[in-house]
């Protein structure tokens, strides 16, 4: 298994864990709280999914899934086009409201985005700077990983949290 493979594969559960917990996953679960402050269904796959498509566009070179495929605009979220959540407050989670379809669909495509630029990668290319702004500076490797760890995170607790709406519903 080459870099590209082992990149692929990390990225691609990421969306098995996604596409799983959002099936059949109705609206109100999306936006169930645990208490008042977490982070819901709705908010965790979208920042997940922006984080995501924000960090290798920006080492791609390329523009955000989210502005060129019009993704901004169908989720219609209150806040700038290039927020991504990190730092957002409690009440900013709970503005993020999209129905499982409009999630899985953005995830799907900036997954699909994903996928392509790993492939074409080879070892030498996960050297390269991508961040000079930390010490030490961010090589694309430390930041590909960095994005796997941060996203299959999210998308576990996602997935608790639509465990728990189902326990309490009793669905």
């Amino acid at each position: 298994m080459d870099q590209a493979q082992l990149l692929s594969d990390g990225f691609g559960r990421i969306r098995e864990v996604v596409g799983a917990t959002l099936d059949g996953l109705p609206d109100d679960a999306l936006t169930f709280r645990i208490d008042p402050d977490a982070n819901t269904v709705a908010w965790l796959i979208w920042h997940l999914t922006r984080v995501q498509d924000d960090h290798v566009a920006d080492a791609a070179g390329t523009e955000q899934v989210w502005t060129i495929d019009g993704w901004a605009d169908r989720f219609a979220l209150p806040f700038d086009r290039d927020e991504t959540g990190f730092g957002q407050s409690s009440r900013e989670v709970g503005l993020v409201r999209a129905s499982a379809d409009l999630l899985a669909g953005y995830h799907d495509a900036v997954c699909e985005r994903t996928l392509a630029y790993v492939a074409g990668l080879d070892a030498g290319a996960l050297d390269r700077v991508v961040d000079e702004s930390w010490d030490p500076p961010v090589t694309l490797g430390v930041r590909l990983v960095s994005v796997l760890s941060d996203d299959l995170q999210h998308a576990g607790q996602a997935a608790f949290v639509a465990g728990a709406w189902s326990r309490s519903s009793g669905r």
